[in-house]
């Protein structure tokens, strides 16, 4: 579709040179008189409309590394660093409210860890909580108590959220995007976690393992928030095509104008996450999120590479073939503390669809490390013209006006 575009657009210019070539040459005979009137130059430019030419795989956003996260106050912070005082250091960085990363922010791809806890109450008294000896965490959040998804980072050490629940999250999103109807879609980045602790602490929570079944709670919970119409899921994009994948190389990702207003649901996880996901569900058919396979797989659509300095070159190939990707533009205690925007530029070039950032625009690093790094689009845009897949016409102001 692009080639035939491009083709086009040619076509169009040449037939104005030809005929601007007409007018200032006349008919070529030594015998025919000049002209006394100066042809009128003629001009052609190519209208991109975004709605209709632009596609969803043809754009650039800025997003949001473990969206969720709250820094641990002082009291517990205190215990981490005794345990591991590396680690501690990474996890003192708090992100805004999702409302706000939306809207202030302009970020458009969220991430969210999440935990099963189909009885309730599993992260609701966090062992390291205790120990620092801080009231009872279900005075705070009550709704811990509750069965339903729980969105964290790390069971009983570190476990501080803007939304705790994955439905106080997507509910959070849906009212932004109802009061800001034109947005490019949002990215929500699901990341499975039912492994064990990097900090051992006495009396952990043992985490529900991640089925098939408890993956379809996940799938209710958020049809629960966001009905069909305003989600974009695997079979809209597979359509008649035998298989997701082949739908991706064929450029069948849905224009801005079918996505705004929307968000779609990625994996992050690799196996055996995927196949825990497909289970039942061959080819993601009846299923919300896309999974993070491999190219060549039939449920391919979405890769995940977090270091666009390594991996630039397979993103740039992936990105160009089709395939939707995610990377990261820094790491905790990183580039914002240095400055260096090597990564950021690199991720930028890239062409990946979604850049992951601690340290989003306005302010960046500086109330964390008190330096200027900041991973924002080019004139602090909410999304831009893809620089590997856009159309040479593609205005980045028009992409989310």
């Amino acid at each position: 579709m692009r080639a035939r575009r491009r083709a086009a657009a040619t076509g169009v210019a040449l037939l104005g040179a030809l005929a601007a070539l007409a007018a200032c040459g006349g008919s070529g005979s030594d015998d025919a008189a000049p002209s006394t009137t100066a042809a009128p130059a003629t001009t052609t430019t190519t209208t991109l409309a975004p709605d209709d030419d632009l596609r969803l795989n043809q754009i650039q956003v800025i997003g949001t590394h473990n969206s969720f996260h709250v820094a641990a106050p002082d009291a517990e912070h205190e215990l981490l660093a005794a345990l591991d005082e590396q680690q501690a250091t990474k996890r003192r960085y708090t992100h805004r409210p999702l409302a706000e990363q939306l809207g202030e922010e302009r970020i458009r791809q969220i991430e969210l860890d999440v935990f099963a806890d189909s009885k309730g109450g599993l992260y609701a008294d966090p062992a390291l909580r205790r120990q620092a000896g801080l009231r009872p965490y279900l005075d705070d959040v009550p709704e811990m108590a509750e069965p339903g998804t729980k969105v964290l980072h790390e069971q009983d050490v570190d476990y501080h959220s803007v939304c705790p629940t994955l439905v106080a999250c997507l509910t959070e999103v849906r009212d932004w995007s109802d009061a800001n109807p034109g947005h490019v879609p949002i990215a929500i980045n699901i990341q499975f976690k039912d492994g064990p602790l990097i900090f051992p602490v006495p009396d952990q929570a043992v985490p529900e393992k991640w089925t098939t079944e408890a993956m379809d709670g996940l799938d209710a919970e958020i049809a629960s928030v966001f009905p069909a119409d305003r989600t974009i899921t695997p079979d809209d994009v597979r359509g008649d095509h035998a298989t997701l994948e082949e739908a991706v190389l064929a450029g069948e990702w849905p224009t801005l104008g079918e996505s705004r207003g929307k968000v779609l649901f990625l994996m992050i996880n690799p196996e055996p996450y995927r196949s825990i996901y497909l289970s039942g569900h061959e080819g993601l058919a009846g299923r919300i999120l896309f999974t993070n396979a491999e190219p060549g797989q039939p449920d391919a659509s979405y890769v995940g590479l977090d270091d666009p300095v390594a991996d630039g070159a397979r993103i740039a190939e992936l990105v160009r073939e089709g395939y939707l990707v995610r990377t990261r533009a820094d790491e905790p205690e990183q580039e914002g503390r240095t400055g260096d925007t090597t990564r950021l530029e690199a991720a930028l070039a890239s062409g990946a669809h979604w850049i992951s950032t601690d340290h989003p625009g306005p302010d960046g690093a500086r109330e964390q490390y008190g330096t200027d790094y900041v991973a924002e689009l080019p004139g602090f845009l909410p999304a831009r013209c893809n620089p590997v897949t856009a159309p040479a016409a593609c205005d980045d102001a028009a992409v989310e006006p």
